[in-house]
């Protein structure tokens, strides 16, 4: 059961004012004392109090905005599922804002919080999932703010989730690597200490254990705690960091295409040909996958299919037409086998 969303008047009371001295406080509209202001403001903290939300009810009005959070505009992913969402969103005369999470988790929840203090209708959430976005998330849910999340689920709560079958994803594309002959596959792209929430990770590992490989965790590597994708640069470092490594891996499989090609480049760095001495596999199948030299193999996915999917769902919430409960919805993934994968050569 969702609580029901504090009121001017809730938070009056809470710090033992009237709700005109609230109001002035909140929206700094007139004099209030520092030390009124400090009590109204942390009475409103405490409440989770949303400016403006009981007017807005009823005056009956929306802001006709959603808010989309991204991990980041580097990766063509992100500008692939907002090209999606806006097939929606615009022709039913809704303005989206987009808010960037970067490395940190901290710009997450401001963006999120700046979203709700502008009074968008509803949000649209794309990054992955941290124990501090999920606690930021479930407060807005017990708000009452209609969202939708892509390729994330929440703790701790019942969501809406439009995203892609990354699992069986990244199950077939380690098996792939399996059959060549490959033994010993790193993972790039995410440290091994958040490794085991990623559903690619988790179907790398099951395609490992299927085939009676172990692996250990140092062959893991990336970013720590960061809510956005892996970039080129992490693909990079992880590749030139596994490359110390003795045995090497003879194959890595890649959080996505941008790192997969960080490690293409690195390779390149230490004078290994790609495949001969390394197979290199991505997720995402992003437009530069095909054209690169050599054309990544890497797995595709629906990506604007989601975005439309999400905005739908999320507009149907907003306007009260959905009744069923929150549930996932989960889109097939497809392996596309290219030039950066071959038979492992290595003796390892």
């Amino acid at each position: 059961m969702r609580r029901k969303p504090a009121t001017l008047s809730d938070v009056a009371r809470e710090a033992g004012v009237v709700a005109m001295t609230a109001s002035r406080a909140i929206n700094r509209s007139g004099y209030v004392s520092q030390d009124v202001r400090e009590r109204v403001l942390a009475a409103a903290r405490k409440l989770s109090y949303r400016p403006n939300m009981l007017a807005r009810s009823l005056k009956g009005q929306r802001m006709k905005a959603v808010g989309i959070m991204l991990p980041d505009i580097a990766n063509p992913f992100s500008a692939e599922l907002v090209e999606g969402m806006k097939d929606v969103l615009e022709p039913e005369g809704y303005t989206p804002f987009i808010a960037l999470a970067g490395r940190g988790v901290d710009h997450e929840l401001k963006g999120l919080q700046s979203f709700v203090d502008h009074r968008v209708d509803g949000l649209l959430v794309a990054t992955l999932r941290t124990d501090k976005g999920d606690e930021l998330l479930q407060e807005l849910g017990a708000q009452g703010i209609p969202m939708v999340t892509v390729g994330r689920d929440v703790k701790g709560m019942q969501v809406d989730c439009v995203t892609a079958d990354h699992w069986q994803g990244a199950f077939d594309l380690t098996m792939h690597l399996i059959e060549l002959g490959h033994r010993l596959i790193g993972f790039v792209g995410i440290a091994a200490v958040d490794a085991p929430a990623l559903r690619r990770y988790q179907g790398y590992q099951a395609a490992l254990e299927k085939a009676g490989l172990k692996i250990g965790p140092e062959y893991t590597v990336g970013p720590r705690h960061a809510p956005s994708f892996a970039t080129q640069e992490d693909g990079y470092e992880g590749m030139m960091f596994l490359s110390k490594y003795q045995p090497p891996p003879t194959a890595v499989l890649a959080r996505n295409d941008s790192a997969a090609i960080g490690v293409l480049r690195a390779a390149h760095t230490l004078g290994m040909k790609v495949p001969d001495d390394l197979s290199v596999a991505g997720f995402d199948n992003i437009p530069l996958a095909s054209f690169w030299t050599p054309a990544l193999t890497t797995v595709a996915q629906p990506i604007r299919e989601q975005g439309k999917m999400a905005a739908r769902i999320l507009l149907d919430s907003i306007e009260g037409k959905s009744t069923a409960a929150a549930r996932t919805r989960t889109m097939e993934c497809e392996l596309v086998v290219r030039e950066s994968t071959g038979k492992c050569k290595s003796s390892n």
